[in-house]
């Protein structure tokens, strides 16, 4: 595979983030030139999956704001220039590195049920399973109270001043990029269906084409709103109740009452050490525990004498895969309501039990969840600054455009986060007023334990923030993203760029079409159907790396977007 010829051992792993000079083969030499190479920055640096958002972090850093300030103002640029994926009407996690405090900090700013969405109601509506679109889908959207959250915490602008260059790009307009183009397209007969997104987001009844220009004037005064009012405006305002009324009158479970009471969670992350690095991922009610299970799951196993995509090393990583999301469907949901702990899921006795179900050779056809007692689409960016601050950032409307619901006048989706839970009665994840559903999102963090770890992180040093787009695809690729880094010695863009898998449900798995014909085959021995895809189908990711002096970022070839710095 053409990864192999694009390794490089640990030790110019390490020369490579300390700034040192690195002796490569020239095979690794043709190998770096024939790609994107990784960007390095001396001073701020930002990765985001759209070049506008980029550059309007890199301008809120050179103006002096700081990495909070410029992430905050990137997704809200992204919420113009990516509107299927993001914005307002969804939600938003974030890890934070606090330069100032020396610790990592994280953000759980996801939105809860409507207090009208029961399960009964769904069952009284012939419901048996949850709606997948539609208004009965719209929870809280708790993405503007994060942003604001986060502002007030620990940045430097005000509210107002992050929105404005997304203010500036909606009521100008700008050329939509050729992804986000073919992104949009598939969404036509969804946004021509609803009221608001047929004035929105449809040119004379159809999507954009790539370089053409769209602008959207309602959310530049959505926007004004906000700036003038605060965040108040959208948690019972005027703007508040017309999302309410809109979304009552199609259906939905929300009410004014849900809006104003939604308040933003500081939480506790959560990590474990992988080959000599910690890697950090947000609690339940989202799916990060899944890639440190995964992790803790592989790492007894010789992985890089099996070969970076090679056929034992899909294999392995697939089936650790399929063990840890039968974890997450039984046992993660909102934290208030688990059955099993974090910490209980990354014990050694519960990973030692799942890691006894991996069959080496062949396919898992179902894979039930780890015993609960043994006695009894999406946006990420990432930016840095000067001073040290990083932010690993994300916020989704979950499916393109949400819910398909756009108000009238708003300019933006209502994200459909409700059919994230489900009908299934008892588990932590059972729609239930009030409750956080079970989230995809998962921003992540790694840093370098210090010559005396503690479980908690103290002492650690920040080398990178990281994440990866995708729906069910974030956690498996948050997984493959490392293990290409920290076993197989990739630098930051090299690791983005290797192919990848994305495993379904059962035996069925997809991959991208790097990989050889004859790893498919051996792979469709041992049992997995598997199926060659686009890209889209593989996420997009961005990370940044602190070193010495300065940093060195990458952005994922599959997006629209690039890593810049100043």
């Amino acid at each position: 595979m053409f990864e192999s010829s694009r390794r490089i051992t640990a030790a110019a792993m390490v020369a490579v983030c300390t700034l040192m000079p690195v002796t490569r083969s020239g095979a690794q030499r043709a190998a770096t030139m024939a790609g994107r190479s990784p960007v390095y920055a001396p001073n701020g640096i930002a990765a985001t999956s759209q070049p506008l958002a980029t550059n309007a972090a890199l301008q809120v850093l050179q103006r002096g704001g700081n990495a909070i300030d410029a992430a905050v103002t990137a997704a809200a640029v992204l919420s113009v220039v990516e509107p299927m994926m993001t914005g307002i009407g969804g939600d938003m996690f974030a890890l934070l590195w606090s330069a100032k405090e020396k610790r990592l900090v994280a953000l759980n700013a996801s939105g809860r049920a409507g207090s009208l969405m029961t399960r009964d109601a769904l069952l009284k509506r012939g419901h048996t399973r949850m709606p997948s679109r539609g208004a009965e889908t719209i929870t809280v959207p708790g993405a503007l109270a994060g942003w604001n959250e986060l502002l007030r915490k620990y940045g430097t602008i005000t509210l107002a001043q992050a929105l404005q260059p997304a203010i500036d790009y909606a009521e100008n307009g700008y050329p939509v990029t050729p992804v986000i183009s073919g992104d949009w397209a598939p969404e036509q007969k969804l946004l021509a269906n609803d009221e608001g997104g047929r004035t929105t987001f449809l040119i004379n009844g159809h999507t954009p084409a790539p370089g053409e220009w769209f602008r959207n004037p309602d959310l530049a005064n959505t926007y004004r709103e906000i700036a003038r009012e605060g965040p108040g405006a959208f948690y019972g305002g005027a703007l508040g109740q017309r999302i309410v009324g809109r979304v009552q009158q199609l259906g939905g479970y929300l009410t004014l009452d849900d809006l104003k009471h939604n308040q933003p969670t500081w939480v506790t992350p959560i990590s474990t050490v992988f080959k000599g690095y910690r890697i950090w991922e947000l609690p339940p009610n989202n799916q990060g525990i899944a890639t440190l299970e995964m992790l803790r799951i592989l790492e007894p196993y010789d992985l890089k004498a099996m070969g970076q995509n090679s056929a034992a090393y899909l294999h392995h990583l697939i089936e650790a895969k399929k063990l840890t999301y039968a974890d997450l469907a039984r046992y993660v949901g909102d934290p208030d309501y688990l059955t099993i702990s974090p910490s209980r899921m990354l014990s050694d006795e519960f990973i030692n039990e799942r890691r006894s179900h991996l069959d080496e050779h062949h396919a898992q056809v179902r894979v039930d969840p780890g015993p609960e007692r043994t006695h009894s689409e999406t946006i990420y960016l990432t930016v840095a600054d000067k001073d040290g601050n990083m932010v690993s950032f994300i916020n989704s409307l979950f499916d393109e455009f949400g819910s398909g619901v756009i108000v009238p006048g708003t300019g933006f989706a209502l994200q459909d986060r409700g059919a994230g839970f489900t009908m299934e009665p008892n588990l932590p994840n059972t729609v239930a007023p009030g409750k956080r559903p079970f989230h995809t999102l998962i921003p992540g963090f790694v840093t370098i334990p210090g010559p005396h770890p503690a479980a908690d992180g103290t002492g650690d040093q920040p080398w990178m923030s990281f994440g990866l787009m995708g729906g069910s695809m974030q956690a498996q690729g948050h997984a493959q993203f490392l293990i290409n880094m920290l076993v197989f010695g990739m630098n930051v863009q090299q690791a983005m760029d290797a192919g990848r898998f994305r495993h379904l449900s059962g035996t069925r798995v997809l991959v991208e079409p790097v990989i050889a014909d004859s790893v498919i085959a051996q792979l469709r021995a041992m049992g997995h159907d598997v199926r060659v895809s686009v890209p889209a189908q593989f996420g997009g990711s961005q990370a940044i790396i602190k070193l010495a002096r300065g940093y060195v970022a990458g952005s994922d070839p599959r997006k629209d977007g690039h890593a810049g710095g100043y």
